[in-house]
C-alpha cells in the first residue's frame, strides 16, 4: 500500500471522473490521453458573410456533434474554419470556411460546413451553406441550411428594402417582416460539453432597423448601413447592408473535444487530491459542467455522489455546475430523536427526528421514502452552506433540529408518563408516547409539528399500564395492550446513500411486567419490560429513545435519550 506522498494507479478515484477538454480557436494538433478510445467532437464551421443592398444576413458555420473513435496518446489536428470576408455592394456573401478534425493519416474524422452567403439586391438569394444565408428584399427565399449542422436562411419582405436573417445552428433566419425592418439572425445552439451558444445568423438589413443578432455570435443587420461582423470563434453570420455598404463578415469557427474515457496512468497522491478537488486534469484542463462539492463523508453511486454528514458541519461548493452537466443537490434531514422521561415508571417512547427528504428530481433513479417531496436545492448561490446534524434529545428533552439549504427538520418529542408526578409527552417532528396508568393525564405528544408539507413525522400513543410508543417518520406509535408497551412508529426507508437505510423510527414504550414495545424500523429504541432495560435511539439514525419502566428513581442518561440525526447531500457528479 502506498504512503503518503507514494504513487498509485487508477484505485482511488485516480481517474478524478473528469475527462480532459480541448476547446481549439485556432488551428493545432490535439493529443489524446494514453487511455482514450472516444472522443466527442463539438465542430463548428466559421459563419459567412452577409451583403448588400437590401441585404441578407449570413448563415451561420455548420454546428456538429459527434462521437468518433480515436487512438490513445496519438496527434489529431483541428483546422479551425475561418469567417467568410467582408463582400463589396452588391456581390453575394462570402460562405465560411469548413472547420475539421482528426487529419492523421489521410482520414478526416469530423467536418462542418461552412455558413452560405446573403443574398443582395436585385432578387438574388441567399447561398446553401451550413445554415443558409438570408435572401434580399424581392429574392424568393433563403439558402438551404445542412441537415443536421443548422437551418434554412429567411426571406427578404418582398420590397428592395429588406432582407432576411441569416439561418442559426438552432433555429431558421428570421423572415423581413416588411419595409423597414430586416429579419433577425436565427438563433444559435447550446454546445453540451462547455454549456455555450454558437452559430448563430446575420440580421438581415432593413431600411431603418435592421434585424437582430441571432444568439450565439451573430451580427446585427445594418439599419440603412453596414451591418456588424460575427462574433469570433462562434461560426457566427455577419450582418446584412445596405446600399453602398459592404456586407459585414463571419466569425471563425471552433472545435471542442471531450475525451470520454478515462486517463490511464500514475500520479502522485498529492496530485490526485489537488486535481480532485480543482476539477482538473493532471494538464490542468477545467471540467466545470457539473456540481463539485466538500464536506462530510463522500461516497459514490454510479455517477452519482453522497456526502453524509454526521455531525454539524460545512458543505462547501467547489463549483456551482451548470445546465449541460448538474446545478442541484437532492438531500435527506433527520432530526435528533426525543428521549424518555427516567423519573417514575411506565413511561412512553420518544418521538422520532423529523424526516424530510427531496424528490430525488435531479441525482438518478433511487428509491425515496413515501415522505419525499419539495424542491432539489440549487447550488447556484455558492455557499457555503451550514450543515446542522441535531443531537439526540437528553433525558427527558425533546430532540434538536437538523437543517441544510433553508430545509428543517424539527426535533423530536420526549415521551412522558403519569406516575410520580405528570411528565408530559412533547410535540415534535413525531410525537412522545404517553403512560397514563394509573390514571389518565396529558395526551400523547402531536407529531409533525410545526407543520411540514409532507408530514415529517407521526403523533405518539397514550395508553395504560403498557405504555405507548413515540411516533414514527410514517407512522403513529401503537398504544400498549395490558401489561406490554406499544411499539413506535416506523421510519421512513429511501436509497439516497445508494442501498435502502431506514431512520427515524419511534421509541417503543415502557411495559409494566410484559415485554417492553418493540422500537420503530429506523432506530426507535425497545421500551423497558421484563425482556430487558429501555434502550437509547440509534446514533444518526434520528430514532427516539425507548420509554422508562421502573417504579420510582432516575435513571442515568444513556439508556433514555434519542439518537442523534444525519444529513445526506446526494448529486450527479460526472
Amino acid at each position: 500500500m502506498a504512503t503518503n506522498g507514494g504513487i498509485i494507479g487508477k484505485s482511488n478515484k485516480a481517474s478524478f471522473g473528469k475527462c480532459k477538454v480541448t476547446n481549439k480557436t485556432s488551428t493545432g494538433v490535439i493529443t489524446t490521453q494514453p487511455g482514450t478510445r472516444i472522443v466527442q467532437v463539438i465542430n463548428i464551421a466559421g459563419g459567412a458573410s452577409g451583403s448588400g443592398p437590401s441585404g441578407g444576413g449570413g448563415g451561420a458555420g455548420g454546428f456538429v456533434d459527434e462521437q468518433v473513435n480515436v487512438c490513445g496518446n496519438s496527434p489529431y489536428t483541428a483546422t479551425i474554419g475561418a469567417g467568410g470576408a467582408t463582400r463589396p455592394a452588391s456581390t453575394i456573401g462570402n460562405s465560411g470556411i469548413n472547420s475539421t478534425f482528426g487529419i492523421t493519416c489521410g482520414t478526416v474524422l469530423s467536418t462542418s460546413t461552412g455558413g452560405g452567403g446573403g443574398g443582395f439586391e436585385p432578387n438574388v438569394a441567399g447561398a446553401p451553406g451550413g445554415s443558409g444565408g438570408g435572401s434580399s428584399g424581392s429574392a424568393p427565399a433563403g439558402g438551404l441550411g445542412t441537415t443536421n449542422q443548422g437551418n434554412n436562411g429567411g426571406t427578404g419582405a418582398g420590397n428592395a428594402c429588406s432582407g432576411g436573417g441569416g439561418g442559426g445552428a438552432g433555429a431558421v433566419g428570421g423572415n423581413a417582416p416588411g419595409n423597414p425592418t430586416g429579419g433577425a439572425g436565427g438563433a444559435g445552439k447550446t454546445d453540451n460539453i462547455t454549456c455555450t451558444v454558437y452559430a448563430g445568423g446575420g440580421g438581415g438589413r432593413g431600411s431603418s432597423t435592421g434585424g437582430a443578432a441571432g444568439s450565439g455570435g451573430g451580427g446585427a443587420g445594418g439599419g440603412g448601413a453596414g451591418g456588424a461582423a460575427g462574433t469570433a470563434n462562434t461560426g457566427g453570420g455577419g450582418g446584412g447592408s445596405g446600399s453602398g455598404a459592404a456586407g459585414a463578415a463571419g466569425g471563425s469557427g471552433r472545435i471542442i473535444v471531450k475525451e470520454l474515457n478515462k486517463a490511464s496512468g500514475v500520479w502522485s497522491m498529492q496530485s490526485q487530491y489537488s486535481a480532485q478537488r480543482a476539477g482538473t486534469w493532471p494538464d490542468g484542463t477545467v471540467i466545470n459542467n457539473f456540481v463539485e462539492l466538500s464536506g462530510g463523508t463522500e461516497t459514490e453511486s454510479g455517477n452519482y455522489r453522497i456526502h453524509t454528514f454526521n455531525a454539524s458541519d460545512t458543505l462547501t461548493v467547489v463549483n456551482a455546475g451548470n445546465a449541460c452537466g448538474s446545478t442541484s443537490v437532492d438531500y435527506m434531514i433527520v432530526a435528533g430523536g426525543g428521549a424518555t422521561t427516567t423519573s417514575g415508571s411506565y413511561a412512553g417512547g420518544g418521538g422520532a427526528g423529523g424526516f424530510r427528504e427531496s424528490p430525488g428530481s435531479v441525482s438518478g433513479s433511487y428509491s425515496v421514502s413515501p415522505l419525499a417531496g419539495g424542491s432539489a436545492i440549487s447550488m447556484a448561490p455558492g455557499g457555503p452552506f451550514a450543515v446542522v446534524v441535531g443531537a439526540g434529545g437528553a433525558t427527558q428533552t425533546n430532540g434538536s433540529n437538523s437543517s441544510f439549504g433553508g430545509i428543517t427538520s424539527t426535533g423530536g418529542g420526549r415521551g412522558g408518563k403519569s406516575t410520580s408526578g405528570n411528565v408530559p409527552a412533547q410535540p415534535g417532528g413525531s410525537g412522545g408516547g404517553m403512560g397514563t396508568w394509573p390514571s389518565p393525564a396529558g395526551p400523547a405528544g402531536s407529531g409533525n409539528s410545526p407543520p411540514t408539507s409532507p408530514s415529517q413525522g407521526n403523533p405518539g400513543a397514550a395508553s395504560g399500564v403498557g405504555a405507548g410508543g413515540g411516533g414514527g417518520a410514517t407512522s403513529a406509535g401503537s398504544g400498549g395492550g395490558g401489561p406490554t408497551g406499544g411499539a413506535g412508529g416506523a421510519g421512513a426507508t429511501t436509497s439516497i446513500t445508494g442501498s435502502p437505510v431506514a431512520y427515524a423510527g419511534g421509541g417503543g414504550g415502557a411495559a409494566w411486567t410484559g415485554t417492553g414495545g418493540s422500537g420503530g424500523a429506523g432506530g426507535g429504541g425497545r421500551g423497558s419490560g421484563s425482556g430487558g432495560p429501555n434502550l437509547a435511539g440509534t446514533t444518526n439514525k434520528g430514532g427516539g429513545a425507548g420509554g422508562f419502566g421502573s417504579d420510582g428513581g432516575s435513571i442515568p442518561g444513556p439508556t433514555s435519550i434519542g439518537g442523534s440525526g444525519v444529513v445526506i447531500i446526494r448529486y450527479q457528479f460526472q
